[in-house]
């Protein structure tokens, strides 16, 4: 008796389990996608102040910047290249006050640093 009850109960289950699959539909507003292409479009063209800590080859700026990523980890990184040299550059600053704050951080590990200012849009 207790058999036939835990193979009523373990079919049961699994048919309960069975019966969690489905098919999910999202339906999303088309001006979100529009919205976010914007935002998409707006931060790409944005001119930030950066740091550019050092410049060189590609395999001597990779290894700069795998330093800097070390040294500085919740800081943005990215090599450039800028014929014929590849450029390590940190940050994206909005506003000068606080890129000159991170800068004299910088500066205080990699004394080449540069501040680079955003170069002037042609709209």
């Amino acid at each position: 008796m207790k058999t036939f009850i835990y193979t009523i109960i373990l079919i049961s289950s699994l048919n309960f389990a069975h019966a969690q699959s489905g098919k999910i539909n999202i339906i999303q507003d088309q001006k979100l996608d529009k919205l976010l292409e914007q935002y998409k479009t707006a931060n790409a063209s944005s001119e930030y102040y950066r740091i550019q800590v050092g410049f060189g080859s590609h395999a001597k700026a990779t290894r700069i910047k795998s330093e800097v990523e070390v040294d500085f980890p919740n800081l943005y990184s990215k090599i450039d290249f800028d014929s014929p040299t590849y450029r390590v550059r940190v940050g994206r600053f909005k506003n000068k006050l606080d890129a000159e704050r991170k800068f004299i951080e910088v500066r205080a590990k990699y004394p080449d640093a540069m501040l680079l200012k955003p170069k002037k849009s042609s709209k």
